[in-house]
């Protein structure tokens, strides 16, 4: 199987890396058994960059390696540490790069150094000592650090060039590319020799502009004949197309301004080129007849306004009028074009809960809350602490979704759900559950408010029981589901218990 060279699409999976977790800890020293909490914060994990890179002009490393993850961060520790800060992955892409998610444009990378954060890493988790307050004064409990963002993104390369040359095949393009530049694309006696777009760089008095050349068009290209009409998309940013017609054609039924006709109706059918200025360069005047059959379609080929070139690529006949032509072209398209300004672009993730901080609406489970603060905060809840629990509902409560749900008709002992209905945490509705007005009493890592026996808590207790039981593929949720469709056996939380 070939190895490809030149890879213009290609799919990337990308992770950020994961905050550390937050840390409780009590400072002790001689004479000081409770010198107050001085647990560190975690660090956040690494974001993955895409950036542009001038010396990348493929995307071939991403071709054979489709998955590339950030680091995480680190863990805090006593004695007020916090946690190292997770890596980031800077990506190299060429210049021209459109990143896509499920169909839609993200982004469109154009000038180098130009920056996009397409996975942002997590946050890390406050320590004890960043929780403590007049209220809270030592926190038995720290959050977790956050997952860092995971997605699925395509890379689409479209060439960044000045000028773009079509044509059919072996009229030349390649030719005329290495006779005006240094680029030296393989060049050959047969159709289809150039399987890849070529970039050559060409000077013309003090302009320096770049020209592109593409795979050659044939008539019905637009339904998937041949390879130009796949590659014309690195001639979308082009400001003039240079068509290069072929004087000396051996194909029977074809002439100069039958060619121009077909690649005109093809570059129709591809769109968003109508706007672009025209050349045509009528090539191989050197050989036999050529000089004669380019006087004689010169005529009907200017009829469209587009100013028309007879030159020869091997022989170098007409390429410094050739490309001043361009060179000209090229000026005046600077000159009206807008100063790109490098930027750094930051992806957010999408709000959940729309407009709102939060959204509730009823559901056959029972009230499912969305927002991107409540998820965050169970994310970051450690559920194995009471406390940690019990400040994840002053959260809620602060944030106002006690007050929306008894807005909304909820009951004491109603289930509430928040998250993602693949993987949400529930709870029962118990109104009035804050600690805020005072002191929490009991042991570190307790709270008071959860000792009782709710429904809630039973129902995590009987989960919990079942998870050994559970089949191999089965999630907690799954396990979750089982239980409240009544499909274990209640013999095995007997014995359990």
């Amino acid at each position: 199987m070939a190895v490809p060279t030149f890879v213009d699409r290609v799919t990337l999976l990308v992770s950020a890396g994961r905050g550390g977790n937050g840390v409780a800890s009590v400072h002790r020293e001689k004479f000081k058994p409770l010198g107050g909490p001085d647990g560190g914060n975690g660090g956040p994990g690494g974001s993955v960059i895409l950036r542009v890179d001038p010396d990348v002009t493929t995307l071939i490393d991403y071709h054979h390696n489709a998955k590339r993850k950030a680091t995480h961060g680190g863990h805090g520790a006593g004695a007020h540490r916090n946690g190292a800060h997770g890596e980031d992955l800077v990506l190299p892409v060429p210049d021209g790069t459109v990143v896509t998610e499920d169909g839609a444009v993200l982004a469109d990378l154009v000038g180098a150094g130009t920056e996009m954060v397409i996975a942002e890493g997590g946050r890390g988790g406050l320590g004890n000592a960043a929780l403590a307050s007049a209220k809270r004064k030592a926190p038995g409990f720290a959050l977790l650090g956050e997952p860092g963002e995971e997605r699925t993104i395509g890379l689409e390369l479209k060439v960044v060039a000045d000028i773009g040359l079509v044509g059919f095949p072996s009229a030349g393009k390649s030719s005329l590319i290495a006779a005006i530049s240094r680029a030296r694309p393989k060049i050959a006696d047969y159709p289809f020799t150039t399987l890849v777009p070529n970039l050559g760089v060409v000077k013309a008095g003090d302009t320096t502009f770049t020209v592109a050349d593409v795979p050659g068009l044939i008539e019905g290209a637009s339904e998937g004949r041949g390879l130009g009409h796949d590659f014309l998309r690195h001639i979308e940013r082009c400001a003039a197309l240079l068509h290069v017609i072929d004087l000396a054609t051996l194909e029977p039924g074809r002439n100069p301004v039958e060619d121009l006709e077909v690649m005109e109706n093809e570059l129709a059918k591809y769109g968003g080129l109508e706007d672009r200025p025209r050349l045509v360069a009528l090539n191989k005047a050197d050989l036999p007849d050529g000089a004669d059959m380019a006087e004689i379609v010169r005529a009907d080929v200017a009829e469209r306004g587009w100013p028309v070139f007879t030159i020869s690529a091997l022989s170098h006949a007409g390429l410094k009028e050739l490309t001043f032509a361009m060179a000209e072209i090229v000026t005046d398209a600077r000159r009206e074009r807008v100063v790109e300004v490098t930027e750094r672009i930051v992806l957010r993730p999408r709000s959940t809960g729309g407009d709102d901080e939060f959204t509730i609406t009823e559901t056959g489970e029972g009230w499912r809350v969305r927002g991107t603060k409540p998820e965050r905060w169970i994310r970051q809840t450690d559920f194995s602490n009471e406390e940690a629990v019990g400040f994840l509902a002053d959260r809620l409560n602060r944030l106002g979704v006690e007050t929306r749900l008894l807005q909304l008709g909820a009951k004491e002992g109603d289930p509430v759900l928040i998250g993602h209905p693949d993987n949400a945490v529930v709870f029962d509705f118990k109104p009035g559950l804050d600690a805020g007005a005072s002191e929490m009493l009991g042991r570190r890592g307790e709270d008071q408010r959860l000792r009782e026996d709710r429904p809630a808590a039973e129902r995590r207790r009987a989960i919990d029981a079942l998870m050994p039981y559970r089949e191999e593929s089965e999630t907690r949720a799954d396990v979750a589901r089982r239980y409240d469709a009544g499909d274990f056996d209640p013999a095995l939380l007997e014995d359990d218990e």
